[in-house]
């Protein structure tokens, strides 16, 4: 039963399953070389011993602690028990997932991979043109974004459906921040410059990220945020539109709603040229001494953060169930298209050449407001408000969360509500960590098993005890107020016996099964409750410790202070045991 203690620590600890240390009642020495804990009661029940988790180096818990937050998915498990030889091939279809699947390509595969890449490529080609001119570039350096990148991820990329191209929220960042600064009618070339060397930092940005493991941060945006963030940006990158599809000339480049109304009732009429031909390199054009460096960096990090937000793999597989549309369009009609492997994007991006080399002369003549109804068609679906009504229902502070991020887009900027976004979402995992969870348990009739007495109408209490679950870890930012929320129960459960006339408090146990971690802020507080416990002649037990903070309150000799009676596996062998040792006493 002692075992049960390290479950969370079950794997790392394996090697040291030899250990038969117990936690005695005395907790006298520190050698953990204690004897095991014996029941004298008569109790209806066996008392089991409570243990503390074998040793572990200082350097073994920090190499699990480095390896759950970097490499959660365990990437090297695939090299595991296998050749040298056979190591080396894993090693490159790893870095090259092309190489697991082109071996066994075949003609089925093929035609399936042929119909969605030509469909997806009917879909980037207007795309590719639109979002240029919402980055204020030249449309035909949309569909350059269209033919590189795909070819480039069928190689390195790993998912089947994922249809690469540009975003429409980052291009329409992009062209406003960089314009903010340098107008794009007057300079030109110095635009250009300061746009492909903000592209340069967001990829450097993002392969840092996937370089260092640190996609987690993107973590930080929760479904609700993204909900408000996604329809915010939406509604403006439509809004946007009106220039085209009304004909105007003298538009706005700001973001917010207000701007954008003014400028619709403000303005006249417009139209371009498209150029053919491979894009060209660009390493010349890289803007990388001057006063506008700095507007560059910013603008690469925002739209790579932007570009991860839409269109990252983590975050297209969490919404694909419910958002099937909008900035996912191309991973959509991919995905409906029958695409069974990347190289429908390479089909794509061929698609896309021979649009380059020998038809864009055929698109000379594309109306604004049709490249303008196009944008509008891939965004609109992005408006989720079913969704929002459903976090309505469900959760009050995600809905809160979602108009937040919903209202900052709309009325400030892009940037700013990406920041409200995720200003809200660190909110709620603050208000989440800060004040968590205690319920008063009761047992249910017939059974040994304790459950919350709002919860469950048939759970009843159990007289002279106060029985507490915390449902969180115990550290510096919420250990006062556990400290004090455990208080104001213990003096709620003294003036509710005092009215009732029932049986005197003797003793308040504390379920610490969901209590995973503990700092010294956290030990300082079980240590202050435990005082407190006794000065008001109140006994105070502990349930259920895991490894890791059992292993912290034995080394700051916490444990020390409990004595016999403080330590339990479970709530029904503490509230036994106890009970038993009252009748014992004179």
């Amino acid at each position: 039963m002692g075992t049960s203690l390290n479950r969370v620590e079950e794997e790392d600890y394996s090697s040291y399953t030899n250990s038969s240390d117990f936690i005695s009642i005395s907790l006298e020495d520190n050698n953990n070389t204690t004897k095991t804990a014996t029941s004298t009661s008569k109790s209806s029940s066996e008392l089991h011993p409570v243990c503390l988790p074998p040793h572990v180096t200082t350097w073994q818990k920090l190499n699990h602690r480095l390896r759950e937050i970097f490499f959660p998915d365990d990437p090297l498990h695939i090299f595991k028990d296998q050749s040298w030889r056979r190591k080396l091939v894993l090693a490159f279809q790893y870095v090259f997932p092309i190489l697991r699947w082109a071996p066994h390509y075949s003609l089925s595969l093929f035609r399936s991979d042929l119909i969605a890449g030509l469909t997806i490529a009917s879909l980037a080609i207007p795309q590719g043109i639109s979002y240029a001119k919402l980055a204020n570039l030249q449309p035909i350096i949309g569909l350059y974004s269209s033919f590189v990148p795909p070819i480039v991820y069928s190689v390195l990329g790993s998912s089947r459906h994922i249809g690469i191209g540009p975003v429409s929220v980052a291009s329409l960042v992009m062209g406003t921040m960089l314009d903010g600064e340098v107008s794009h009618s007057n300079k030109k070339d110095l635009y250009l410059e300061l746009a492909f060397t903000s592209t340069l930092f967001a990829g450097l940005f993002q392969a840092s990220l996937g370089i260092f493991r640190l996609g987690f941060i993107i973590d930080f945006l929760s479904k609700a945020t993204l909900i408000g963030f996604m329809a915010g940006a939406a509604v403006i990158v439509s809004l946007q539109q009106l220039k085209g599809l009304l004909g105007i000339t003298h538009f706005t480049s700001d973001m917010e709603l207000i701007p954008v109304l003014e400028s619709v009732f403000n303005s006249i009429k417009e139209i371009g040229h498209l150029p053919k031909g491979v894009n060209p390199t660009s390493e010349n054009k890289l803007y990388f001494h001057g006063p506008h460096l700095q507007l560059a960096i910013k603008t690469g990090i925002i739209t790579g953060i932007l570009s991860l937000t839409v269109s990252s793999l983590t975050l297209i597989l969490k919404s694909f169930l419910t958002i099937v549309h909008g900035s996912f369009s191309r991973s959509a009609v991919n995905y409906n298209a029958g695409a069974k492997t990347i190289f429908s994007n390479i089909v794509m991006a061929a698609t896309v050449l021979v649009t380059l080399l020998f038809l864009m002369p055929l698109f000379h003549y594309t109306p604004d407001f049709v490249l303008a109804a196009i944008i509008i068609t891939a965004v609109v679906g992005l408006v989720d408000y079913k969704a929002a009504l459903r976090l309505w229902k469900l959760d009050k502070l995600d809905f809160v969360a979602c108009c937040c991020s919903f209202f900052g887009v709309l009325f400030i900027s892009v940037q700013i509500g990406l920041a409200i976004a995720v200003g809200v979402s660190v909110f709620k995992i603050i208000l989440h960590v800060t004040r968590p969870n205690t319920v008063v348990l009761g047992n249910i009739p017939g059974t040994q098993i304790f459950r919350s007495l709002n919860h469950y109408e048939n759970a009843t209490r159990v007289p002279s005890f106060l029985i507490l679950s915390i449902e969180s870890p115990i550290f510096f930012a919420n250990s006062l107020y556990l400290q004090e929320r455990i208080s104001r129960w213990v003096r709620g459960e003294e003036n509710r016996i005092r009215e009732n006339n029932e049986s005197a408090l003797k003793c308040v146990i504390l379920d610490m099964t969901a209590v995973t971690a503990i700092d010294t802020s956290g030990i300082d507080a079980i240590s202050e409750l435990k005082k407190n416990m006794d000065k008001r002649s109140l006994q105070l037990a502990l349930v259920n410790l895991v490894g890791t903070v059992m292993e912290k309150l034995h080394q700051s000799k916490t444990l020390d202070s409990f004595r016999s009676k403080g330590l339990y596996l479970t709530v029904g062998e503490a509230v036994d045991d106890l009970s038993s040792s009252w009748k014992h006493w004179p």
